[in-house]
């Protein structure tokens, strides 16, 4: 047994198509993140299948776990707690983990805590090598824009395990708005890698697609489903006028006006709620064009943007291991009767 025996936290991932597990130390620091993604199966569909999801979470949750610990040189001696993601996300899939990390637990005698994905991403700054500070440290309280495929919404983070909710998606979160949106425009899944990729080469003014929710509202929700459709009309009156549209530039539009939302939205929750930093977190923080211009609007605004790393944008372990440091282990008794949540927020939204 080493030294720091009884001190790192395996934390397991299953809330979707990708089948993860890492060890963290008591302090944050990342011993090991193993990530074994489906997108491959997956993109044939262009989009997930949660049957599919499922079956080969089970093929891939004991080998992904064994690596981990072999990666962080560590033994089941060296592990104080299990963290384990139980929701939201796709039942059967977080079944998967969830079951797998019960039985570690159990017969292991490990402390259990069960932790929400959400969490895990807005807490995932807080990890030793969590993220990019180009205005200086993280101070609490922060605005944490977490933003992907399944959520969009912003949250004001008091402390570790202490959170309201300030915003939320009315419909599409941003990331389902990429996939459809690039569905539509013929490129392949995930959609918001490759929209990303089409716009760096695009000029974002070429199209003025509209900016929805962006101010008259209580709170700083968001809703994407507007403008996907202001896409398709587009694409569907060129079509009809015999008009080629550039991709490039259709892709750079649509992603501008996804951008300018999120930014304006964070940061306006930020001022009203009085925090001096922003996080961005979540499969969407890793577009180049929100993180290069949340900085220079931050700055502006007499806000620090802190900027999650790429590696723990994406749905991951580390940032489930790290949020576990943060939770309270469940009883024996309660353990056997947990069970997934396909859906749910994090914390009640303010003034509830």
């Amino acid at each position: 047994m080493s030294e720091t025996a009884g001190k790192h936290i395996l934390g397991i991932e299953s809330s979707c198509d990708e089948t993860a597990a890492a060890v963290v130390t008591a302090e944050g620091r990342v011993l090991s993140n193993v990530v074994s993604s489906q997108v491959p199966l997956h993109a044939r569909y262009g989009g997930v299948i949660p049957e599919i999801a499922s079956r080969n979470h089970l093929l891939a949750i004991g080998p992904v776990v064994d690596r981990a610990l072999a990666e962080a040189g560590a033994t089941p001696a060296d592990i104080a707690r299990i963290a384990v993601t139980r929701g939201p996300g796709l039942a059967g899939a977080l079944m998967v983990g969830l079951q797998h990390a019960k039985t570690l637990s159990w017969l292991l005698g490990i402390d259990l805590v069960p932790v929400h994905h959400v969490e895990g991403h807005i807490t995932a700054i807080l990890l030793e090598d969590g993220g990019e500070h180009p205005h200086g440290p993280l101070e609490f309280p922060y605005a944490a824009l977490a933003v992907s495929g399944g959520h969009t919404s912003i949250y004001l983070v008091r402390r570790p395990g202490t959170y309201l909710l300030l915003g939320v998606t009315l419909d599409d979160a941003a990331g389902e708005a990429f996939d459809k949106v690039a569905r539509l425009l013929g490129l392949p899944y995930p959609g918001g890698v490759h929209i990303d990729r089409q716009a760096r080469s695009g000029n974002p003014d070429a199209i003025a697609f509209p900016r929805p929710l962006l101010s008259g509202t209580p709170r700083p929700d968001f809703s994407f489903s507007g403008l996907k459709t202001s896409v398709r009309v587009h694409v569907e009156q060129a079509a009809a006028a015999g008009r080629t549209l550039p991709l490039p530039d259709l892709a750079a539009s649509f992603q501008e006006a996804v951008v300018d939302v999120l930014i304006r939205k964070t940061l306006d929750a930020a001022a009203a709620h009085g925090a001096a930093d922003v996080v961005i977190s979540g499969g969407v923080a890793a577009n180049g064009r929100l993180r290069e211009k949340i900085v220079a609007k931050a700055a502006a605004a007499g806000i620090r943007a802190h900027l999650t790393r790429l590696a723990y944008c994406t749905d991951n372990a580390a940032m489930i291991a790290g949020a576990g440091r943060f939770g309270t282990a469940v009883s024996r008794s309660d353990m056997m009767r947990l069970e997934p949540f396909a859906s749910g927020q994090l914390a009640p939204p303010v003034g509830a």
